[in-house]
């Protein structure tokens, strides 16, 4: 939906389709059909909703095809939808089968995401986005620790064939695509300091800006435009919860870096203020096998990364008698925003609301996607409505939260 107040300035808010289960198109597009249009009534009745589209590149391949294209963009003019954004993050399947640390695959050292992103650009030009602008949320480099000289340089190499892809695209359809780096724990890119390092030292430097002129056939003033118009940043408020980052420096620190924010992922993370029996016998019904739940643990002053819940948790009991109690956990399970706490543990939520206090009144990102894709794997007792009550809730606890009188976001 189009946030238009004077307060919020323009930009678009809808979620992430991520949530509903389907890798090829044809088990896809019926989950669409069966879920957004009912969303769409509960939060935006009255005016155009927004899609935040999930599609692997299956889904991308099929709609590659014009008969495809066109029946589904005749499904979106007939329930006045709109596609603003695609999370081009998971390539494959992402749902009923383990993930894990398999989401990065490809990475961006591989040519299979360099193709997959740009026939999802090719797609999302035939889609008339609003105003001409859409954003690709995509894997922040590669898995950390599969990170080395060379993969670092074909990511920045692939990066920029990217650019110079929608640097072309932009010259032939007048529409302008973000390929959006999402900084996540365990990755490349995990913080907001590797995001800004990434930037000045690979993307903006003299011998990349060279390069993208060579490759989008440009000027060098032309490719440094580029650079700061078709490669931004896709932040998530969970994520950076998760690394106990303040998530207003965060913005602040990318934006005096003249790094674009082309897209704010809202979502909470769990918090664990006291690691005691209780808690860790309700963290373990978290512990599912799907996806990646890296953990950070604030120990005093020194912050101590697991990449996965498990691997936490058998630390913690490694080490019982020895570890001090001054420790907090912040866990990645994305949790619904309009929790505050789960039972014996918090989340996340108020840095989202600092966050979207500040939206309010400075617009950060042209592009706001609630993301909740755990729906599924939620513990039971956290779901206790249907999946479309539970997206309506989260949108309209965002509208609200914009909307609403406005306490200091500092």
């Amino acid at each position: 939906m189009r946030l238009d107040t004077q307060r919020t300035a323009t930009s678009h808010l809808s979620y992430c389709t991520n949530i509903h289960a389907g890798e090829r198109w044809d088990e896809l597009f019926p989950q669409l059909k069966q879920h957004v249009p009912t969303v769409k009534r509960k939060v935006s009745p009255e005016h155009s909703f927004g899609i935040g589209l999930r599609a692997s590149r299956s889904s991308i391949d099929s709609l590659k095809n014009p008969s495809v294209l066109a029946e589904f963009k005749q499904w979106l003019a007939d329930e006045d939808l709109y596609v603003y954004t695609v999370n081009g993050f998971p390539y494959g399947n992402f749902h009923g089968t383990q993930v894990k640390a398999d989401v990065y695959r490809p990475d961006w050292s591989h040519p299979e995401r360099l193709e997959y992103t740009c026939a999802i650009a090719d797609v999302l030009s035939q889609l008339a986005p609003p105003d001409n602008f859409a954003s690709i949320s995509t894997v922040p480099g590669t898995f950390k620790q599969w990170a080395t000289d060379e993969t670092g340089a074909q990511i920045v190499e692939h990066l920029l064939a990217c650019v110079a892809h929608c640097t072309n695209l932009a010259r032939n359809t007048g529409v302008t695509i973000c390929i959006a780096l999402e900084p996540e724990p365990a990755c490349l890119l995990e913080t907001v300091s590797d995001v800004v390092s990434f930037f000045k030292h690979h993307l903006y430097s003299q011998t990349s800006i060279h390069r993208l002129a060579s490759l989008a056939g440009c000027s060098a003033n032309e490719a440094e435009t580029a650079l700061r118009t078709h490669i931004g940043v896709c932040y998530d408020i969970c994520h950076a919860a998760v690394e106990f980052e303040d998530p207003l420096l965060g913005i602040k620190t990318m934006q005096d870096a003249g790094i674009p924010i082309a897209k704010l992922q809202l979502s909470s993370a769990l918090k664990l203020e006291h690691i005691n029996e209780q808690s860790l016998a309700e963290l373990q019904n978290f512990d599912e096998p799907v996806y990646l739940h890296q953990v950070v643990e604030r120990r005093d002053e020194r912050l101590i990364r697991f990449n996965d819940l498990p691997i936490a948790i058998q630390a913690h009991q490694m080490d019982i008698r020895s570890t001090p109690k001054n420790k907090e956990w912040r866990v990645h399970f994305h949790v619904p925003v309009f929790l505050s706490s789960l039972d014996t543990f918090s989340t996340t939520q108020n840095d989202l609301m600092r966050v979207l206090q500040l939206h309010a009144t400075q617009p950060i990102a042209p592009h706001l996607e609630v993301e909740t894709y755990t729906w599924d794997v939620l513990p039971e007792q956290y779901r206790g409505t249907t999946v479309d009550d539970a997206i309506a809730r989260e949108i309209n606890w965002v509208v609200n939260t914009l909307t609403a009188p406005q306490k200091s976001a500092a």
